[in-house]
């Protein structure tokens, strides 16, 4: 499931007008990417602990990041999820998707300057 809801989502983002290009400048290998989210995910929802990623430092990195971008993001996981997941799977994975998509958003665009 959450190998489906993954490439559901991330075929979204690649045809979304706003982060497909984010998305595409970045990712050099949409393989190597896929596993490394499915990781994620594995870690986040059965605590796996599986996932070595740093998000807020490969985030930080992406130019012209804004709030427009994670809200776009956080839209169409949600969808995403809920047209792969069982509803409760799917609240589950909306929940943990807002919860890090604040701390996230936090992290990388409301940062103190050095």
């Amino acid at each position: 499931m959450i190998g489906r809801l993954v490439d559901h989502f991330y075929a979204r983002i690649r045809k979304d007008p706003d982060l497909g290009p984010i998305f595409e400048a970045a990712v050099a290998d949409w393989d190597a990417h896929r596993t490394l989210l499915i990781s994620f995910w594995s870690a986040v929802m059965l605590k796996s602990g599986g996932f070595h990623g740093q998000p807020v430092q490969t985030h930080r990195a992406l130019p012209d990041l804004t709030s427009r971008h994670f809200e776009i993001w956080l839209h169409l996981f949600a969808e995403s999820a809920s047209a792969v997941c069982p509803p409760d799977a799917a609240a589950l994975f909306i929940d943990r998707s807002r919860r890090i998509g604040a701390s996230l958003s936090r992290a990388v665009l409301h940062r103190a300057e050095p």
